[in-house]
């Protein structure tokens, strides 16, 4: 009878201990939770991603406008100007590397910052990288560029 009794109160002792730590636990995960949230709204307040984006850059839209072009047909004629580089058999000029393994490197992506640079990532396929154009427009021939530093990534392993 006493081994009952006491084999209760040991129950309700557990029981009673277990939940304590199971609300402690989650009032963390509520706090965890919490303080991430703030920090990702505060992350998204900040907006950097667009920061360096001729869309957003009222001085480089200005620069354009004072020689009343319009930045938007800017910017359509350089990036045509750039991927027609892409068509040379020797690969685009741009990317200062050589074809490896007869592939030649040409732009993918590319990024007008402001009114006079441009960030791009090329590739040939296996190897890629990242490359900063500086560019000059023209408005009755094609655009001029000259690349300012570039970036070839290794090439990533597979692991077996």
């Amino acid at each position: 009878m006493y081994l009952f009794i006491f084999s209760i109160l040991f129950n309700i002792f557990q029981y009673v201990n277990s939940n304590k730590i199971l609300d402690a636990k989650e009032k963390e995960v509520v706090l965890g939770k919490e303080r991430l949230q703030i920090a990702r709204d505060s992350i998204a307040s900040v907006g950097y991603s667009d920061y360096f984006d001729i869309q957003k850059d009222q001085d480089a839209q200005e620069y354009y406008y004072k020689r009343n072009l319009d930045y938007l047909k800017v910017m359509e004629k350089v990036n045509e100007d750039l991927i027609e580089l892409n068509t040379n058999p020797k690969g685009n000029y741009l990317i200062p590397y050589e074809p490896i393994d007869g592939k030649n490197f040409i732009v993918n992506k590319a990024k007008v910052l402001n009114h006079r640079w441009i960030i791009a990532e090329f590739s040939n396929g296996e190897l890629w990288g990242q490359i900063l154009v500086k560019y000059f427009f023209n408005d009755d021939k094609p655009t001029d560029f000259e690349t300012v530093e570039t970036v070839l990534y290794e090439k990533q392993r597979v692991e077996k």
